[in-house]
This record gives C-alpha cells, structure tokens and sequence, in this order.
C-alpha cells in the first residue's frame, strides 16, 4: 500500500493542526485504512495489535462526527483496562486540543464513582470506560445511551478473556439500531465473529498484513524499564556497549528533539533526525553521522527510512514501535554488509503483549537483559581507561612525566597510592543518586515455598466465595485496575473466605501497590503475598 500523510486524510484542520503538535508524520497502517471507512459511516472490524495506533484510527473520525452544540453522549468506546482507558482518553483529549467545547470523559472502576457523576451531569459527548463501570453507570441512570451514534469494542478479543461478554451485549442491547459499530481485536476467534454477526452491519474488514522480513545477524534484547528511568538506562548502555555509531528510534518528532537535548546535556555527540527538518539540514545530519562527528542519531521511523550507514553497531529502540513492520526495518539499520549488530527495546507493562506480536510476525526470539547497574558501568569505564594506559605505556616517551611521578614518590606516597589517585581523579567521583540500582528483582517474595509456578509469586486475598468471588472477577479486577493483560495472571484458587492468585514476578510489586484497599465486585480486599506452605 502507498504511503499517505495525515494531510491527504478527508479531516479537519484542527485535528490536522493537533496531530502536528503530537509529532507523528504519517498514519499507521490501521488508522490509514480504517479512518476512510468510519468517516463513511461504515462499520468496521479491525484486526490490529496493541499499539498499531488503534485509538486514532476510530477517535479522529469519532470526533469529526460529533454535534458539539449537544452535550449529549454520542460516541462510547469500551476498553478491557483501566489504564487503556485512562491513555486512550489522553490521546483523544490531545487529537480534539483544537475541537472547542469537547468533552471527553475515561469511566473506569477504582476511582470515584461520584466524580465520575458530577462530570457527567456537566455534559460528556465521548465516554471511554471499562464495561463493569459504563453497565453500572448506565444502571445508575447517570449515563444514557439512546442517543449514542458510534460505539467502539478496543481489544475486543482481551475484554471476552476477562469475562466482559455479558456485560458487553447488556450495554449494547440497547443502544440505538442506528449506530455506528467498530470493533478492534488482536485475534479473530469465534467469539468475536459472533459478535460481529450479531451487532454490526456489512462491517468492512481492516486486517493489518506485513510482508515477511528477516533480521539476520542482530542479537536482539529487551530489557523492562519504567518511563521515569529510560534516559539513565539509556545513558549506562551507551556507556558499557561505547558503540561507533548508534541509532535511537522514537515514536514522535517531540520525542526526538527531547531526548536529543538530554542526551546533549550529558555529554553525547547526538542529533536529531525527524520530518520537520528541511533537507539540506539532513543531509547536514546524516553527513555528520557518517563521518562519526556524530555519533548518536536520534530518529523517527520515517526519517530513517533508507538509512544505509554500515558501522551502526547498536539500535535503540526507545518506543516500542507502532507496527511490527517498523520494528524488523529500525533494527536493520545495524548489522549491515555483514557486520553483527545489537537491538536493544524498552518496554514497560503491557507492552510485553506487542513485544510477543513483533516475535510471532519476524519469527525471532528477543531474549530479556538486565538493567546494567551504575557500579557495571563504572567497572567498564575503569577497564577501558586502563587500556589506554597500557597503550600510552607501550609508545613510550614518558620522561618528564616520571620525573614527576619519582618527586612524590619521595615523599612517602607509594607507586600505586598515586596510580589509585590518578585514576579517581580521572573518572570522577559518582553522584549518590546515580548509583541507584533501577532492577526490580523483588527477592523479598519468598516464591520457592508459596507453590508457585516458576516465574509467578502467589499473592493471598481476603474474600472468596462467600462473597460470589469467582475467577473472572479476581482476572478483571487485577487486569482492569494495574493494565497487565488478564492472559498473564496464573492460578487461581478460590476458597470460602480467601482467594489465591498468581501473578508473573515482574507485575508483583505494581499489583500489591494497586490492588491494596481496593474492590473486587463491590467487596473491599486486603492483599499481600501468600505465606510459605
């Protein structure tokens, strides 16, 4: 398919004007084919992974269909988690920065539900929520749906594996026969095409396909890290790997230019690569990276298109990338003419799902790296330093300088007190703060003991089936509160008064954190991690 641009889109300005500001230059596979046919009126089915760019692809039309002189609701869109709803919410807001008096609301459990009220007794045009918090709003009589003109299933496939199907057909049901219905899922099972038989009409079908592409001679790695911690990540791997030549990839054109001026700011010979640069200052940047004047480019994926420089040594991936297809050409930009080369991917919750997706579509493996401690680098920066040494040694014409070196040693101090000195003095001392370990190994949970499955820590609840608790109760609630995919949440074991449940090692922390003080249908829960058996 031949690329187009937000320009080409049959859209307003102001929504043209507020994706500028965002920084993405081109649509995304999903928005480019799926857009055309909701702004038609159509119903769609979308067949897209997570983070293909699937809130754009029905909030840009969404939003150009709304009446704004109503303050009715007229546009609800139903997600699987909190925190989907919380982003996809954010991404609208800023898509409708240049739409006046829209009113976007996320519902989800957790929160006040009497908020939740007062916002939508002001008046709210688009509802995003959780399907258990949009069926007790709408029962509540707080939000009526007889006048809803499109409504959206996100990751339709996700919120049937949480147990949502009943509260999903009781929401629509009874929605006007009218309406415009969209439904995204990652996977088609008969579950889903049930569903669309029954509550779309003639859906056009939007299936994302990728040509095949190979990643030879790349050792591919993630590595777990929070958005808060990136840059300093970052900063350590650059400092341990010391690359020729690298690449980072963002998403955005802002993210570019942010993370290129804190590169710059610590000391990195980086610049930034993205569409909103004229040509000639480019070819100015791509001249410079050539030559290793610039050792770091910072990139967007269209700017780096055909990028073809043969000693880029690793590739960043700072975003995971909106498309398995940008993924598999951004770690090509290494490992060229024949060369070895070194991918690294950050991710953070659940963008492990996406992760799997790139793994199935390039048919490779990308193994998990620990996050290098602040103490690795130093050592590394130690031993490249008394390399150096040695080189220096080797060529010789040292004389003044042990001259120099002959006068201390006559005063007491011996040979390696002033090598030892020399070399502090030369790295410098470390700041308290840099030495901060950023691996989440959670050692404190003794899970050899618990029962638990290899990988899983077994986390004890106080309710069970004496308050109606069952499994898809204990999945949603987790799933919907922290954003971890249900599919991930282990064993679950019931009883009378407690529940048993285990979760991946990685997601304890993050689930304890959140889950204390909250509500599993309705029943306040108090939950900490099992006793040993």
């Amino acid at each position: 398919m031949e690329k187009i641009r937000f320009e080409d889109l049959p859209i307003s300005e102001e929504i043209k004007k507020a994706i500028k500001d965002m920084g993405f230059e081109e649509p995304s596979p999903i928005q480019q084919q799926a857009i055309p046919f909701v702004l038609e009126g159509k119903d769609i089915v979308g067949q897209a992974q997570t983070g293909t760019g699937k809130t754009a692809a029905f909030g840009i039309p969404a939003l150009e269909m709304i009446d704004y002189s109503s303050k009715e609701l007229q546009v609800l869109v139903l997600c699987p988690t909190r925190e989907l709803a919380i982003q996809a919410a954010e991404e609208v807001n800023k898509i409708s920065k240049y739409k006046e008096d829209t009113k976007v609301l996320a519902v989800y459990g957790g929160q006040s539900i009497d908020r939740q009220i007062k916002a939508l007794k002001r008046g709210v045009q688009m509802v995003i929520g959780t399907p258990g918090r949009v069926l007790d709003h709408i029962r509540r009589k707080t939000l009526k749906i007889e006048n809803v003109k499109m409504v959206t299933l996100d990751e339709a496939d996700e919120m049937l594996d949480m147990g949502f199907r009943e509260d999903i057909e009781t929401i629509i049901k009874d929605m006007p026969k009218d309406r415009q219905t969209l439904l995204f899922s990652a996977t088609m099972p008969k579950a889903i095409l049930d569903l669309t038989k029954k509550y779309q009409k003639n859906p056009k079908i939007v299936k994302i396909g990728h040509k095949q592409l190979t990643v030879p001679n790349i050792e591919q790695k993630y590595l777990e890290v929070k958005e808060k911690d990136k840059l300093e990540v970052l900063s350590r791997l650059i400092d341990i790997r010391n690359p020729k030549l690298s690449i980072i990839f963002c998403n955005t054109k802002r993210r570019v230019d942010e993370i290129t001026a804190q590169l710059q700011s610590r000391g990195y010979f980086a610049d930034a690569l993205h569409g909103d640069l004229k040509q000639h200052q480019r070819d100015r940047v791509m001249g410079k990276f050539r030559s290793g004047i610039v050792e770091i480019l910072v990139a967007t994926d269209v700017a780096a298109r055909g990028i073809d420089v043969e000693d880029v040594e690793v590739v960043f991936n700072y975003d995971v990338p909106q498309d398995e297809e940008y993924y598999v050409h951004r770690i090509g930009r290494t490992g060229r003419a024949g060369r070895t080369g070194t991918s690294y991917t950050f991710i953070w919750g659940r963008e492990s799902r996406k992760l799997k997706d790139i793994e199935r579509y390039a048919k490779t493996k990308i193994r998990r790296a620990e996050i290098p401690s602040a103490s690795d680098v130093e050592a590394i920066k130690i031993n490249v330093f008394l390399e150096k040494i040695k080189n220096v040694i080797e060529e010789g014409h040292l004389g003044k300088y042990i001259d120099f070196v002959e006068n201390l040693l006559d005063e007491d101090f011996t040979s390696v007190d002033i090598a030892a000195a020399l070399l502090k003095m030369s790295m410098g001392e470390q700041k308290k703060e840099e030495v901060v370990d950023l691996r989440d190994d959670f050692s404190e949970f003794d899970t050899g003991t618990t029962g638990a499955e290899t990988g899983m820590v077994r986390l004890f609840i106080n309710a069970g089936r004496i308050n109606k608790i069952r499994a898809k109760d204990v999945i949603g609630a987790i799933a919907g509160e922290t954003g971890i995919a249900g599919k991930v949440i282990g064993k679950i074991d019931i009883y009378d008064k407690y529940t048993f449940v285990e979760v991946p090692k990685e997601n304890a922390r993050e689930v304890l954190n959140i889950m204390k003080n909250n509500t599993i249908k309705g029943k306040k829960i108090n939950i900490e991690p099992a006793n040993s058996k």
